[in-house]
C-alpha cells in the first residue's frame, strides 16, 4: 500500500501547488501554456511560482530537497525568482519542534541534556533536508554544534528509494537510451550515498578524514570532532563562526577578496578530487561559510559532510588525463581515452569521435565562465554520448554534481573567473608528480613498510614454496625434462653419426691423396 500511496501523494502534491503548470508553462508553447491555466482553474495558486516550487519541494520529503538544493546553484539555468526561493532550501527547512529535538539527543546520548551541556539552545541555528543543528556549551566551555537527525527519516527515504528504483527500470525498459545511461546503477549509488548521510558517526568519520586532509593546505577549515558524544542520530563538533558565503555584501565590507576566494575555492575542488581522491560532495552555499577570524580570515569553512565522493587511482588518472587534453585541445587523445578505457565500444572510429568532441568545446574556450553555461556544454555532450553509446559511470555522478556545484559558487563569486586557466597548472603539476620520477619516489616510499616487512621474510617463503611445490608444475617439469633428455639422445645419436660420417670421409680423402702420390 505504501508504494502505491507515494506516487499518488507526490501527484497530488504537485497540483495542489500548481506544479503541473509550471512544467508546462517551462516548455514555451501557446498551446501548452493555455492547457496549464485551464488545469489551474478552482485552484489557488497566488502565491509565487518559486515559492509554490519550493513549498513543494519541502513537502515532498528530503530526496526533492536535496534536488532543490542541487538547482539553485544554477542561476544561469532558472529564472532569478525561482532560484532565490530554492536558495531557502540549503540552511533554512522548517524545523522539527525543540522539545523532540531535545528528547533526540538525550535518548542519543543516554544522559539528561544538563549533564552534557552547560548551555543548550533550543532554537536550532540551520534546519535542513536531513538533520538540524543546534548551538550548545560543553561544561568545560568548549562551544560546539550539536546535529540531531530528523525523526523517521529512513522509512521516507526508503519509500522514495524505492519509487525512483522502478522508475528506473521503467527507463532501462522503455526508453532507447535506458541501457547505456544505467539509471538503475545510479539509483544504487544514490541510495549508498543517502543511508551513508544517516549515519551522524560516517559522517563525523568523513569530516576527521577531510580534516586530516586539508591540514597544511591554508585554504579550508574543517571543524573538530567530539568523539565522546558521537553517536548515528547525534554529532557533536567544535563550533565554526563564519559568515555564509551566500553573504557576498557583508564579505566584501569585511575586506574579504572575493577573486581570491573563487580561485581558492577552485585549488581546493581539485585538490581533494586528484590529490586525494576524497571530495566533499555537497558543496551548496548552505554547507559554506568564510572565516573573518584575523587568524583564519579569508578562508573557507566547510561544514555538513554526509556525502563524500571517493575516486580510485585509475579513476583519478583517466579524469586527470581527459582534463589536461581537453585544457591543450588534444580532442584526439580525448577520444583514445575514452576508447581505452571501456567507455565506448572498442570499434569506435577515433576521428569520428574527435570531432564530435571538438565541436561541443572548441566554442567555449578562452572565454570567462559567465559566458560559458556548463549545462549547455552537458546536453551536447549527453547528444554525442548518444551517438556514440557512452555508457554512463555511476561512481562518477557524485563527481558530475559536486562540478555543478562549484561552477555555480564559482558564478556567484566572480563571474569572470576562467575555470580552465585556473585549473590547468594545478593538473599539470599533479600529472608531473604522479608520472615523473617525483612520482615513481613517492610510490616507492609509500609502499616501503609493506616491503620492509616483505623483505626478510622472502627467502623462508621461496623455501616453503618450492619444498611443497606444486603437482601440476612438477608434472609439467619431468614432462619438459623427459623431452629434453629424448631430444638429447637424438642430438647425441645425430652428432655420433655425424662424426663418424666426417671422420669416413676423411679416411676416404686422405686415402685418396696417398693413392694419386704412389704412396699407396
Amino acid at each position: 500500500m505504501r508504494a502505491l500511496f507515494r506516487p499518488a501523494f507526490i501527484g497530488l502534491i504537485a497540483l495542489r501547488y500548481g506544479l503541473d503548470g509550471l512544467l508546462l508553462d517551462s516548455l514555451r508553447s501557446p498551446g501548452l501554456s493555455l492547457l496549464g491555466r485551464v488545469l489551474a482553474t478552482g485552484r489557488n495558486l497566488k502565491a509565487p511560482r518559486g515559492q509554490r516550487l519550493r513549498e513543494a519541494l519541502e513537502r515532498l520529503g528530503p530526496i526533492f530537497v536535496k534536488f532543490g538544493q542541487m538547482l539553485s546553484t544554477r542561476r544561469d539555468l532558472l529564472p532569478h525568482d525561482v532560484a532565490d526561493e530554492l536558495a531557502k532550501l540549503q540552511d533554512r527547512v522548517p524545523p522539527f519542534p525543540s522539545d523532540e529535538s531535545a528528547r533526540l539527543v538525550e535518548k542519543a546520548l543516554g544522559k539528561p541534556i544538563s549533564a552534557v551541556f552547560k548551555q543548550f539552545d533550543t532554537d536550532p541555528i540551520a534546519s535542513a533536508s536531513i538533520a538540524q543543528v543546534h548551538f550548545a556549551v560543553l561544561h568545560d566551555g568548549r562551544e560546539v554544534a550539536v546535529k540531531v537527525l530528523r525523526p523517521r527519516m529512513l522509512e521516507v527515504i526508503d519509500d522514495d528509494l524505492a519509487l525512483m528504483r522502478t522508475l528506473a527500470g521503467w527507463v532501462e525498459r522503455l526508453w532507447a537510451d535506458g541501457k547505456r545511461l544505467k539509471p538503475r546503477e545510479v539509483v544504487a549509488e544514490f541510495d549508498k550515498y543517502l543511508h551513508d548521510e544517516l549515519d551522524l558517526v560516517r559522517e563525523a568519520a568523513n569530516a576527521a578524514q577531510l580534516r586530516r586532509n586539508m591540514d597544511g593546505l591554508d585554504l579550508v577549515l574543517v571543524p573538530e570532532m567530539v568523539w565522546d558524544h558521537c553517536t548515528p542520530t547525534v554529532m557533536v563538533m567544535e563550533r565554526m563562526n563564519g559568515v555564509p558565503i551566500s553573504q557576498m555584501q557583508r564579505l566584501r565590507e569585511a575586506g574579504v577578496d572575493i577573486k581570491k576566494l573563487a580561485r581558492d575555492g577552485v585549488t581546493i575542488f581539485f585538490t581533494q578530487v586528484f590529490r586525494d581522491g576524497f571530495f566533499h560532495a555537497d558543496m551548496h552555499p548552505g554547507n559554506i561559510q568564510v572565516s573573518l577570524d584575523p587568524r583564519s580570515f579569508g578562508r573557507y569553512i566547510a561544514l555538513d559532510f554526509g556525502i563524500i565522493g571517493t575516486l580510485t587511482e585509475v579513476d583519478k588518472d583517466y579524469l586527470a588525463q581527459n582534463f589536461i587534453a581537453f585544457f591543450h585541445r588534444d580532442y584526439k587523445r580525448v577520444a583514445e581515452l575514452h576508447i581505452e578505457s571501456g567507455w565506448v565500444p572498442a570499434t569506435t572510429r577515433a576521428d569520428e569521435l574527435e570531432g564530435a568532441v571538438r565541436t561541443v568545446c572548441e566554442p567555449f574556450f578562452d572565454r570567462p565562465l559567465k559566458e560559458i553555461s556548463l549545462g549547455q556544454v552537458l546536453m551536447r555532450l549527453f547528444q554525442i554520448s548518444r551517438r556514440f553509446n557512452v555508457e554512463i559511470q555511476p561512481q562518477l555522478v557524485l563527481l558530475q554534481k559536486t562540478l555543478l556545484n562549484v561552477e555555480g559558487l564559482g558564478r556567484d563569486l566572480d563571474p569572470d573567473l576562467d575555470l580552465w586557466s585556473s585549473a590547468k597548472p594545478f593538473l599539470e603539476k599533479w600529472m608531473h608528480e604522479q608520472i615523473g620520477v617525483r612520482g615513481l619516489f613517492a610510490r616507492l616510499k609509500r609502499e616501503a613498510p609493506r616491503y620492509a616487512k616483505l623483505l626478510p621474510e622472502l627467502p623462508r617463503l621461496i623455501h616453503k614454496n618450492l619444498e611443497r611445490g606444486d603437482q601440476d608444475l612438477r608434472q609439467e617439469l619431468r614432462a619438459i625434462l623427459r623431452e629434453q633428455q629424448r631430444t638429447n639422445r637424438t642430438l647425441s645419436a645425430a652428432l655420433w653419426v655425424g662424426l663418424g660420417f666426417a671422420l669416413g670421409l676423411g679416411a676416404a680423402k686422405l686415402l685418396l691423396t696417398l693413392h694419386e702420390h704412389g704412396v699407396w
